[in-house]
């Protein structure tokens, strides 16, 4: 209990207090936007929608968090005598999206142009 009011926790408590606060603020901001585009008879029953799956995604994520910090540490599978746990992998995974995200950028910005104009100028050639 007395970790709860320590100056960790309550730092915690504030950053994803405000987090949350900023998501749910650009969140409504986007979809106010969307449903604005819509009939308005739609428009009631698409925030309904929006709200209850909003809730029940959150919640859902929550609960796998608490089942992820108990069960991260819990070994899967080993290659070679090297250990891999839950944790283990989500980090790999999450790298290697970064890794391969990435390089598609910069691979976009330094050979895109170039692909994109070598076949306007096939097209203009016909």
């Amino acid at each position: 209990m007395d970790y709860l009011l320590s100056a960790d926790a309550l730092i915690s408590l504030l950053t994803l207090t405000v987090l949350e606060i900023v998501l749910g603020v650009d969140n409504v901001i986007f979809v106010s936007i969307i449903m604005g585009r819509l009939d308005a008879k739609l428009q009631k029953k698409a925030r309904r929608i929006w709200m209850i799956s909003g809730m029940i995604v959150r919640v859902l994520l929550l609960l796998s968090l608490s089942w992820l910090v108990k069960n991260g540490n819990a070994e899967l599978f080993s290659i070679f005598g090297k250990g891999f746990n839950l944790r283990g992998l989500i980090m790999l995974g999450g790298g290697l999206f970064l890794l391969v995200k990435t390089v598609s950028e910069i691979h976009q910005k330094l050979e895109g142009d170039q692909h994109h104009q070598t076949n306007s100028n096939k097209k203009a050639a016909r």
